[in-house]
């Protein structure tokens, strides 16, 4: 069954699953796939080639699948997905991707978007992921499962977040922010690990110390080249924890961006 009000545009050429309920002044268009079970509240707008996974709520005045905001974007077939049990509230924009950036604008299962988020094209956003009023993030920014963002904080384009990272509110993040990292800040730096967030999620003391070991080794030294203390720690350290292999994973890996250090470190720079 579907509930559709009489007051709503959806195109007929429009995928609607099962129990999709579509509330007045919705517009859906002709490319969008909702799923079972997913919640349009009213005023949505839903264009572009975009799909809406199953169970996910859209509340009013939220615009997903519209054309990037990038003057290099020229009608390409890109596209925006959803995953299932995501929250979306007010006045959230969505955009898809560019033949620049993957053609690909994502973001995860159980996520919660709060009212004002902006997610530009190409950006990737994981499982459960939490960001606040009015947090931005511009083109490319990949963000990891379980990263909470705080409200009106800003991301500059090709950023990578972290999982389980916390970044503090109207934070400007240029850098990239590394997993269980927490930063803060007008030009954000790196306070540390995310200690409060990461007990919340289970995470035992000893996981905790051979994370805060890591960190300390890696990132509080900026006197010794990176990729030097990563193999100076991995050649001391021969059975690394999954959750150090992750942090260890994410500085070896290719970016566009510096990382955020803590502040004494970040101002050498």
């Amino acid at each position: 069954m579907k509930n559709i009000s009489s007051l709503a545009s959806v195109s007929p050429k429009a995928k609607i699953g099962q129990n999709v309920i579509i509330g007045p002044f919705c517009t859906v268009g002709e490319n969008v796939t909702l799923h079972d079970d997913v919640t349009l509240k009213s005023h949505v707008c839903i264009d572009g080639i975009t799909t809406v996974g199953e169970g996910t709520i859209i509340y009013p005045f939220a615009s997903i699948g519209m054309p990037p905001q990038d003057l290099k974007y020229n009608g390409e077939p890109s596209t925006v997905e959803i995953g299932s049990k995501t929250t979306i509230r007010e006045y959230v924009t969505i955009q898809p991707g560019t033949k620049d950036g993957g053609m690909k604008t994502q973001v995860g299962d159980n996520c919660l978007l709060m009212a004002g988020v902006h997610i530009a094209h190409d950006c990737i956003v994981g499982n459960n992921v939490i960001m606040a009023n009015y947090a931005t993030l511009g083109g490319h920014v990949h963000i990891g499962d379980h990263a909470v963002i705080g409200g009106l904080a800003a991301f500059h384009q090709f950023v990578r977040v972290g999982e389980h990272a916390m970044v503090g509110g109207m934070s400007g993040v240029e850098r990239d922010v590394i997993p269980y990292g927490l930063v803060t800040g007008e030009r954000s730096y790196l306070h540390g690990l995310n200690i409060v967030g990461l007990k919340r999620r289970g995470f035992s003391t000893p996981d905790l110390m051979e994370l805060q070991k890591t960190f300390e080794f890696l990132l509080m030294d900026n006197n010794t080249p990176l990729a030097e203390k990563i193999k100076n720690f991995v050649d001391t350290n021969p059975n690394l924890s999954a959750s150090q292999e992750i942090l260890i994973q994410f500085l070896q890996a290719q970016s566009k961006r510096s990382f955020t250090l803590p502040k004494l470190n970040q101002d050498k720079n």
